[in-house]
């Protein structure tokens, strides 16, 4: 399996390269890096990663490219998107596997974000 996968946004007409848009991904972060004039780089570390989800339109399996979404508990950037890359499939899969493979590294658990409203709730709910 490989270690790391560098991609770039396509334009979806031919999945032509012309963006300034990279994705890294690693076995311990993802990164996107945008930007010409003003460069702006996202990591996010693989344990943070929850779920992954994988959507291909017509066009987008017309010229073997896919869009990655990334539901992180992240909070800068709750969801990452990997939009109009090649080897979608293949980098889904190694960012689940691999998102599993680091909680269990580092014994983390998946957690939800209870608002303090939903608490108060199920204090309500266990007091009657």
């Amino acid at each position: 399996m490989a270690t790391e996968f560098v991609e770039r946004k396509r334009w979806l007409f031919f999945g032509l390269p012309f963006t300034f848009t990279k994705y890294y991904v690693k076995e311990n972060t993802l990164t996107i890096k945008s930007g010409f004039f003003k460069i702006v780089e996202n990591d996010c570390y693989m344990y943070k990663i929850v779920d992954v989800e994988l959507t291909t339109s017509l066009f987008e399996r017309m010229f073997k490219l896919g869009t990655v979404v990334c539901h992180t508990g992240d909070t800068t950037h709750p969801r990452l998107t990997l939009v109009h890359i090649r080897n979608a499939r293949t980098i889904k899969d190694f960012i689940l596997e691999t998102s599993e493979a680091a909680r269990l590294k580092r014994r983390t658990i998946n957690t939800l974000d209870i608002s303090a409203d939903a608490v108060e709730d199920l204090d309500g709910m266990l007091d009657s």
